[in-house]
C-alpha cells in the first residue's frame, strides 16, 4: 500500500504532459491547416497563369460580306459514252448468191460520214445515208412513201439534187440523183434488169414506127380533105362550057336527036363538076388516123415503162440510214471474205455524249440547251449543254422502281469541244456533273446565312460590325435592314440602302 502511495503524484504528472503535447500539437495543426488554406488564396500555379494569359474574352463572331456569283445547283453523275448505239444489218434477201464479204471492211474507231461506203458485200457497196426509218424495200420508179421522202431527203443533205424533195413520189431526177451518189462512192448504178437496155432500144423503135404509121394517115386525111385542085376545077368547068356550046349547035341545027344527045352530055358535065366541088367524104381516112394515133400512144407508154424499168433503183441491201451523222465503229464482226450473218458492226456518235439521271423533282427544273459543269476523275472541268431530259425507260426486269416510286428522268448532255487527249481521259468514265438552275445575273453582294436575322416585323437585318471599343477592344455593331435574295451555298443576296452594306464589310455570324 505504501509503494503505492508513494508513486501515485509522479502517474498524475506524466499524464499531464502528455495532454498537453497532444493539445499543441493539435493547435498547430489547425494554424497549419489554416495558413495553407490563407496562402492558397494568393497562389496560382504557372499552369493556370498560361491559361489565362491565353484565354480571350469572349465576344462576335464575324465574318465578311463578299462579291460573288451564287448559284442554285443540281448535281449528280453521268456516264461519258458515245451517243447512241446501234447495230448495222444487211439486207441480203435480194442476192443471187451467198453474202460475202468483198471490201471496205471499217476498222474500230472509223468514222462513218454521209455518202460514205460502210461495206462491200458481193461486190456491191453499203451506202450510209442520214435517216431514221429503217430500210424495208427496195426502190425504184413509180414508187411513193416515207422510205422515198427520206431517200430524197439524204441526197439532198449530200447536195444532190433529188428534183421535188417535198414529194414521195420516185421519179427519173430521183434515179438521176441515184447515179450521182454510186459515181461519187465509185461504183456502178444498179438497174431494175440486165436487158432493159434492150428493152427500151425495142420500144424506141415500136414508137419511130408508129409515128411513121401516123404520119402517113395523116397525110392521106389531108389529102382526102383538100377536095380537087384548081386545074381539076377548071377542068370540069370547061367540060360543062364544051357540053352547053355543043347543045347549042344541035339546037341551032334543029336535030332532034343531037339536042337530045347534048343536052345529056350537059347533065352529065354537071354532075362530074357538082361531085368535084362537093365537100370530101374522109371517114375512112380519120378512123386510119385515130388507130395510127392509138397505136402511137400505146409505144409511147411502152416506152415510158422501159425507160422507168432501165432507170438506177436502190437495192435494199445497199443502203443504211443513220441518224445523227458521223457515226463511229465502235465494233466489227464482218471479215473480209466471210459470209455475212447477222450485224455487220455496231456504231456510235461519234461525239461524246453524258448520261445521267434526275428525281422528276429535278427534272421538272431542267430543259434542254441549259449550261453544265462536269468534272473529271482528275480535276480538270468542262461546260456542257443539256440536248434532252425524258422519262427513263424501265429496264428489263422492270426496275427503273417500285410501283408507286417517284419516276427518274434520263438527263444527255453534250460536253463543249473536246481535245483529242481530253476525249481519250474522259470516255467510259463517270463523272460528276453540275447544273446551275438558279443563279444570279454576274456577282452580287453575299453575306453569310447566319448573318442574316429577322427583326420585330420580319424584316431582315445583319449585325454590321461598325468600328472597335478603344477600352475594351470588342467589336462595335448595328443592326442594319437588308433585302435578301438567292440564297445557295452557304450564302445569300443582300442588298441594302446603307452604304456601309459592301464588300469587305464584316458581320457577325455567332457569339
Amino acid at each position: 500500500m505504501r509503494s503505492w502511495r508513494a508513486s501515485a503524484p509522479s502517474e498524475v504528472r506524466g499524464g499531464w504532459r502528455g495532454a498537453r503535447l497532444v493539445a499543441l500539437m493539435a493547435v498547430v495543426a489547425v494554424l497549419a491547416l489554416g495558413g495553407g488554406i490563407l496562402v492558397s488564396r494568393f497562389v496560382v500555379s504557372p499552369v493556370d497563369l498560361a491559361a489565362e494569359a491565353r484565354a480571350p474574352e469572349a465576344g462576335a463572331i464575324t465574318a465578311p460580306i463578299e462579291k460573288r456569283v451564287i448559284e442554285n445547283t443540281i448535281t449528280s453523275r453521268a456516264d461519258v459514252t458515245y451517243a447512241g448505239a446501234v447495230e448495222v444489218k444487211v439486207d441480203t434477201t435480194g442476192l443471187q448468191g451467198p453474202a460475202v464479204v468483198t471490201g471496205h471492211v471499217p476498222e474500230v474507231g472509223a468514222t462513218l460520214v454521209a455518202g460514205s461506203v460502210a461495206l462491200e458485200v458481193s461486190g456491191r457497196p453499203l451506202i450510209v445515208l442520214p435517216g431514221d426509218l429503217p430500210v424495208y424495200r427496195s426502190l425504184y420508179a413509180g414508187l411513193s412513201g416515207p422510205d422515198v421522202l427520206q431517200l430524197k431527203t439524204g441526197l439532198a443533205s449530200l447536195g444532190i439534187d433529188p428534183g421535188d424533195a417535198s414529194s414521195d413520189l420516185f421519179d427519173a431526177a430521183t434515179a438521176a440523183a441515184l447515179d450521182t451518189l454510186y459515181r461519187n462512192a465509185g461504183y456502178p448504178a444498179p438497174s431494175a434488169s440486165p436487158d432493159a437496155e434492150d428493152r427500151v432500144i425495142a420500144a424506141q423503135e415500136a414508137v419511130r414506127s408508129a409515128q411513121a404509121g401516123l404520119d402517113q394517115a395523116a397525110a392521106a386525111l389531108d389529102t382526102a380533105q383538100a377536095g380537087a385542085s384548081s386545074s381539076q376545077r377548071v377542068e370540069a368547068d370547061n367540060a360543062v362550057r364544051e357540053a352547053q356550046r355543043a347543045l347549042a349547035e344541035a339546037q341551032q341545027a334543029g336535030d332532034p336527036a343531037a339536042i337530045g344527045r347534048g343536052q345529056d352530055a350537059l347533065d352529065l358535065a354537071y354532075a362530074r363538076r357538082d361531085e368535084l366541088l362537093a365537100t370530101p367524104r374522109v371517114s375512112a381516112e380519120q378512123s386510119a388516123v385515130e388507130a395510127a394515133r392509138a397505136q402511137l400512144s400505146d409505144a409511147q407508154d411502152a416506152l415510158v415503162k422501159a425507160q422507168e424499168a432501165a432507170l438506177t433503183v436502190l437495192p435494199a441491201g445497199e443502203v443504211v440510214y443513220l441518224a445523227s451523222l458521223p457515226r463511229r465503229v465502235d465494233a466489227v464482226s464482218a471479215e473480209r471474205g466471210s459470209v455475212l450473218q447477222g450485224a455487220a458492226m455496231s456504231v456510235s456518235g461519234a461525239e461524246l455524249e453524258l448520261a445521267g439521271s434526275a428525281s422528276e423533282t429535278d427534272a421538272a427544273l431542267l430543259k434542254p440547251g441549259m449550261t453544265a459543269r462536269f468534272t473529271a476523275a482528275s480535276g480538270s472541268e468542262y461546260g456542257a449543254t443539256i440536248t434532252s431530259v425524258d422519262v427513263q425507260k424501265p429496264d428489263a426486269s422492270g426496275g427503273s422502281g417500285t410501283e408507286g416510286a417517284q419516276k427518274r428522268y434520263r438527263v444527255l448532255l453534250k460536253p463543249q469541244e473536246l481535245t483529242p487527249e481530253a476525249v481519250e481521259a474522259l470516255k467510259g468514265s463517270n463523272v460528276k456533273v453540275s447544273i446551275p438552275v438558279q443563279s444570279t445575273s454576274g456577282e452580287v453582294l453575299a453575306a453569310p446565312v447566319a448573318a442574316l436575322t429577322a427583326g420585330a416585323g420580319g424584316e431582315a437585318r445583319v449585325e454590321l460590325v461598325v468600328g472597335e471599343d478603344a477600352a475594351t477592344g470588342r467589336a462595335q455593331t448595328e443592326l442594319v435592314p437588308v433585302t435578301a435574295g438567292l440564297s445557295a451555298g452557304g450564302f445569300v443576296e443582300v442588298t441594302s440602302a446603307d452604304p456601309r452594306v459592301a464588300a469587305g464589310a464584316n458581320v457577325v455570324v455567332g457569339r
